[in-house]
C-alpha cells in the first residue's frame, strides 16, 4: 500500500507551480554566473572569471525552453546590470534643477533600460541554442561539437548586430581589458569577435569537460581525458601565442617621435555649463596650454568640450586663440560647432600654430538621453531634462578625416590622425575606418564626469582595445580623468589621477603599419554568418527530405 502511494507521488503530473520550483536552482545559478561575468570589469577587475562565468548558462540551455530563455535573461541581467551599474552615477541631478527623487528614478530607469537591452541579446541566444539542441539531440560526441560551433557563431553575430545600434558597451571581449594583455593581442586578428569567440570556446570546453567527467560510463573516461587535454592545450597555447606577440619589440623610429602635452582641466559637471565652470575652463586650459607650450611640446590635446562654447565664440570673444598664435604650438581643442540655427556638433578642432582651424571631427556616437533623445515624439517631453544642453546635437558621419599640423626642423607638415570622442570608443569600426585612411596615431577625448568612478576606468579599457586593434600609439585626454598614454601593445604608459587638474608631457610615435584587423575588418564574423547560413540550409534540406519520405 505504501509502495503504491510513493509510486503515485513520483509519477503523478506536477502542477505548474511545482514545475516552476524545479527550475529555480538553474535560474539562480545562471543569475550568479552573470554577476560573476559583471565582476570581470572595473571596479572589481576579476577578468579571469570570464572563462567560467558562462558555464551555468550553458548547463541551463540544455534544459527546457522556458528554463533556457529565462536563465539567459537572468544571466544577461546579472552581467550587464553589474558591469553597467556606473550609469546610476548620473544621480543626483539636482544641479540641473531636477528634484532628488525624480533624479533617482531617472537614473534607475536608465540603468534598467540598458541592462534589459543587454539581457535581450542573451535571451535570444539562449532560446536559439536550446531550440537547436532539441532538434539536433544525439548522444554522439560530434553533436556536442556542432552545438559549440553554432553557439559561438550565433553569440558573435548577435554582438555584432547590437554593436550596430546606439546602445553598445559591454562585449564579452572588454572583460579582459586592460589587464590580460597577452590575450588582448587577439584583437589584431578580427577585433573583439576574436576575443569573444575565445572566451565562449573556453567556457564550452570546460562545460564539456565537466559533462564527460560526470558520465558514469567507463568507455567515456578516455574521452574525458581527451577533452580535458584539448581545453588546457587551447587555453595555454593561445595565451602563449598572445604573450609572444605582446613581447615583440615595437621598434619605433626616433624620427617618428611626437612630444604631446595633455591638459586634464577637471571642471565638475555641476558647474561646467554655468558661469563659474565656463570661467574656470578658460583659466585652466589657457594656463595648461601656456605651461606646455613653454616646454616645447609638438602638440597639445584637450578633452571633449574642454571649452563648452561654440568655437566661433571662442575665437571672437576670448583670448584663447590669441594665446595659440603667440605660443605657436598646435592644439586639439574640444568645443561645439554651429551648423545652423538649431543644429550643432560636439567636435574636436585641429588648430595650427597660427590659430587656423585646419580640420574638424564631429562625434559620431551620441549618448542616448544625454546628447539626443530616442523616440523623441513619444519620450521627448518626459526625458528632455536629462540632457545638459538646451537642444540636441547632430551626429557626425563615418566618412571623416582628421588632419593635424606639426613642425619639423625645416617646415610645417600635415598628417592624418585617428580621433574619437567619448562614447565613440566603444565602436571599433570608427577607429578602423580612420586607420585605413592613413591615421598614424590615436587621439581620444572624453568627459566622464557624469558617472561613478568605475566608468572612467572601463572607458580606459575600451581605449586600450582600440589601440591594440589599430596597432597605434594613443593619447587620451579626459576632463576629470582618466587621461592616458597607451602603446600599440596595450600597455598603459601613463595614467592620470581622477578628479585632479593635471598637465602631462609624453612621447608617442607615428606608425604606418596596419594590423590584420585594420586591413580585413571583422572577417571572423562573416565566417560565423556563413556557418549559420550553411547549417540553416542543410537543416531545411534534411527536413524537406524527411517530409517527402
Amino acid at each position: 500500500m505504501i509502495d503504491k502511494k510513493f509510486s503515485y507521488i513520483l509519477h503523478s503530473p506536477l502542477s505548474s507551480s511545482s514545475k516552476f520550483l524545479l527550475h529555480i536552482p538553474s535560474l539562480i545559478i545562471a543569475l550568479f554566473g552573470g554577476v560573476l561575468m559583471g565582476l570581470t570589469v572595473a571596479p572589481f577587475n576579476c577578468y579571469f572569471l570570464a572563462y567560467v562565468a558562462l558555464i551555468p548558462l550553458i548547463f541551463a540551455i540544455h534544459k527546457s525552453f522556458f528554463t533556457a530563455t529565462f536563465a539567459g535573461f537572468l544571466w544577461g541581467f546579472g552581467y550587464h546590470g553589474t558591469a553597467l551599474f556606473w550609469i546610476t552615477g548620473i544621480h543626483p541631478m539636482t544641479w540641473m534643477g531636477i528634484p532628488w527623487l525624480y533624479s533617482l528614478l531617472i537614473a534607475l530607469i536608465c540603468w534598467l533600460f540598458i541592462t534589459f537591452w543587454g539581457a535581450i541579446l542573451v535571451t535570444i541566444w539562449s532560446g536559439l541554442i536550446n531550440f537547436i539542441i532539441k532538434i539536433e539531440y544525439s548522444k554522439s560526441h560530434f553533436y556536442s561539437w556542432i552545438i559549440f560551433i553554432l553557439g559561438i557563431s550565433s553569440w558573435c553575430i548577435l554582438e555584432k548586430c547590437w554593436s550596430l545600434g546606439s546602445l553598445w558597451w559591454s562585449s564579452l571581449a572588454y572583460t579582459q581589458s586592460p589587464y590580460n594583455l597577452p590575450i588582448l593581442q587577439l584583437l589584431t586578428i578580427s577585433g573583439t569577435t576574436t576575443l569573444t569567440a575565445f572566451i565562449l570556446l573556453i567556457n564550452f570546453l570546460i562545460f564539456y569537460t565537466i559533462k564527460t567527467y560526470l558520465i558514469p560510463v567507463n568507455q567515456d573516461r578516455k574521452y574525458f581525458q581527451l577533452v580535458l587535454f584539448i581545453t588546457l592545450f587551447v587555453f595555454i597555447s593561445i595565451h602563449i601565442y598572445g604573450w609572444l606577440i605582446y613581447k615583440t619589440p615595437l621598434q619605433d623610429s626616433p624620427n617618428k617621435a611626437i612630444k604631446v602635452g595633455i591638459i586634464q582641466g577637471n571642471i565638475p559637471n555641476e558647474i561646467k555649463l554655468y558661469d563659474p565652470g565656463l570661467k574656470k575652463a578658460l583659466v585652466n586650459y589657457k594656463k595648461g596650454y601656456e605651461t606646455l607650450a613653454q616646454k616645447n611640446v609638438d602638440l597639445i590635446i584637450t578633452p571633449e568640450t574642454a571649452l563648452p562654447f561654440f568655437n566661433e565664440d571662442i575665437e571672437k570673444n576670448t583670448s584663447f586663440y590669441k594665446t595659440v598664435k603667440e605660443n605657436k604650438i598646435p592644439i586639439i581643442l574640444g568645443a561645439f560647432k554651429t551648423l545652423s540655427t538649431y543644429d550643432y556638433t560636439n567636435s574636436l578642432f585641429s588648430i595650427d600654430k597660427n590659430g587656423n582651424v585646419i580640420s574638424r571631427y564631429d562625434k559620431i556616437k551620441l549618448v542616448p538621453l544625454g546628447e539626443y533623445i530616442p523616440f523623441q515624439q513619444i519620450l521627448g517631453d518626459v526625458i528632455r531634462r536629462l540632457s545638459p544642453l538646451d537642444t540636441q546635437l547632430v551626429a557626425g558621419n563615418y566618412n571623416q578625416s582628421f588632419i593635424i599640423t606639426l613642425q619639423d626642423e625645416s617646415k610645417q607638415f600635415k598628417l592624418p590622425v585617428i580621433v574619437a570622442i567619448c562614447y565613440d570608443s566603444a565602436f571599433s569600426e570608427i577607429f578602423r575606418q580612420q586607420a585605413l585612411k592613413g591615421g598614424e596615431f590615436v587621439i581620444t577625448a572624453a568627459n566622464n564626469a557624469h558617472y561613478r568612478n568605475s566608468m572612467p576606468f572601463q572607458h580606459h579599457a575600451q581605449d586600450v582595445m582600440r589601440a591594440i586593434e589599430t596597432g597605434k600609439w594613443m593619447a587620451r585626454a579626459a576632463n576629470t580623468g582618466y587621461s592616458a598614454i597607451v602603446n600599440p601593445r596595450g600597455d598603459t604608459v601613463w595614467l592620470s589621477n581622477l578628479n585632479e587638474y593635471q598637465t602631462h608631457i609624453d612621447t608617442i610615435y607615428r606608425r604606418h603599419q596596419q594590423t590584420f584587423y585594420a586591413l580585413r575588418g571583422d572577417w571572423l564574423n562573416k565566417l560565423f554568418i556563413l556557418i549559420m547560413a550553411t547549417y540553416l540550409f542543410f537543416r531545411i534540406t534534411i527536413n524537406r527530405f524527411i517530409h517527402l519520405q
